[in-house]
């Protein structure tokens, strides 16, 4: 059996893992498994890595396994419907219905962008369309066989609604992979699972050097935030991520209003994706974790509460400019790709006055990052903007696990782990991650790059 890293190997996104077995049915027939299959994102001269051909036959790939519905882990996968892919979509059932609203939306951007460019999209609304008809939707903790004593096992990985850490058995070895391991404890999900054995790990280490606040700091840290901006009366900017991050944040500001710990002041959500993704929230209220479903039974609607305005079409969008501070606008995309945000960023970002808030991962290479590392001088769509406004970050708001939360997990395996391999990380984190495990827990464990491949 060989496992193959075609993406995410020593970066944050493009997760893209192949497990070629060769032990089915008799050894007649080689089985090609891929986990999750997602989009390149960052710098421009990465994001060009989105077009060029698989390194496989997408015509030869027999099952995707696919751990969440983030668009660097599915990104890819109408290209994978548009090169000859026809084999079966496994995700939970959370997943598969984000997996919808997120592709059609990218699928727009992408050719947006395709279209200022001049040339053709990556993928057109049909290879959408056909891959979306691939989609199984599964339980959690339901072993399921695939053929000839191959078989997985999808858990919760307590990242985002849905997020599954999946078991493989095949040749007699289980194989874990980690996908994005949430982090704990976080208003709406329940807890990530634990895994009691296996023979190798794939896992995440995206913030596998470094440790996050805790969730009453990080609320803490948030209130002070919106109480600075209304001192100065100046506008709040949140660059969030549609799926998760703008949920968990808007089930975190209707507990601060609804207790009277901020000011009343206009909140502005500013993504017509993030008002999509909250409407599926609600159809899978049996995923929540019992807080949020006993706030629920009570009557609370979790992303809705005075002052909360939904924007969902453009002109809504720059009214939001007549509104005079103090304010708050919550804005897609989370690392400042794209979207609605970056219009935002171009009227507030030289105001002194104003602060922009970053809650989620930020990759090198993106606007996003630029900003949060001090940058002074940009270019967005086409216009030179000074950075005048405050800069601040919340880790603790990120909904990946931090090193002590990623080792505590790995440890649990137990020593049946013959081998720990770190991906979806920057180099500096991964390689920290893996000294981790090989000095406080004795494992074997190593950072692969692009394109390697280990028989297991």
């Amino acid at each position: 059996m060989k496992l193959h890293f075609y993406g995410a190997a020593r970066t944050v996104t493009g997760s893209n893992y192949l497990l070629e077995i060769d032990k089915v049915n008799g050894g007649q027939k080689t089985i090609k498994l891929l986990v999750d299959c997602g989009l390149t994102q960052g710098a421009q001269h990465i994001e060009e890595k989105n077009y060029e051909k698989f390194p496989y036959d997408p015509k030869e790939i027999d099952f995707l396994l696919v751990t969440h519905s983030h668009i660097d882990h599915i990104g890819r996968i109408p290209k994978l419907y548009k090169e000859g892919f026809r084999g079966k979509i496994l995700l939970t059932k959370p997943t598969q219905d984000f997996s919808k609203v997120m592709l059609e939306d990218s699928q727009g951007i992408l050719e947006g962008e395709a279209s200022r460019a001049g040339k053709d999209p990556l993928y057109s609304v049909a290879d959408v369309e056909g891959s979306l008809k691939l989609m199984e939707g599964v339980e959690y903790n339901k072993k399921i066989d695939l053929i000839g004593g191959l078989a997985c096992q999808f858990r919760d990985a307590g990242h985002v609604l849905g997020s599954a850490i999946i078991e493989i058995w095949a040749e007699g070895k289980k194989i874990v992979f980690s996908g994005d391991l949430g982090n704990p404890p976080v208003p709406l999900l329940r807890p990530t699972e634990f895994i009691d054995e296996a023979d190798y790990v794939v896992m995440e280490s995206t913030y596998g050097d470094r440790l996050h606040e805790t969730s009453s700091e990080r609320k803490n840290l948030l209130e002070n935030a919106i109480e600075d901006v209304v001192t100065k009366k100046g506008t709040l900017m949140i660059p969030a991520f549609a799926l998760e991050r703008t949920q968990e944040l808007l089930y975190e500001l209707n507990e601060l209003v609804e207790n009277h710990r901020i000011p009343k002041i206009p909140i502005f959500m500013d993504s017509p994706l993030a008002i999509r993704v909250s409407e599926i929230y609600k159809k899978h209220l049996d995923y929540y974790n019992q807080e949020a479903t006993q706030l629920i039974k009570t009557g609370d609607d979790l992303f809705n509460f005075p002052g909360l305005v939904l924007t969902r079409t453009t002109a809504e969008s720059k009214r939001i400019n007549d509104i005079v501070p103090p304010k708050i606008i919550i804005a897609g995309s989370g690392m400042s790709t794209g979207g609605r945000i970056r219009h935002h960023e171009i009227r507030y970002l030289p105001d002194p006055d104003s602060l922009i808030l970053f809650i989620g991962y930020q990759v090198a290479g993106t606007l996003g990052r630029r900003i949060f590392d001090g940058a002074k001088d940009l270019k967005i769509y086409n216009e030179r903007i000074t950075v005048k406004a405050e800069v601040r970050s919340i880790p603790g708001y990120s909904a990946h696990a931090d090193q002590k939360t990623l080792r505590n997990w790995v440890g649990k395996i137990g020593k049946s782990v013959k081998h720990v391999f770190i991906v979806h990380g920057e180099e500096e984190p991964a390689l920290a991650l893996a000294q981790i495990l090989k000095d406080d827990l004795g494992l074997e464990a190593s950072v692969p790059m692009l394109g390697d491949v280990v028989e297991l």
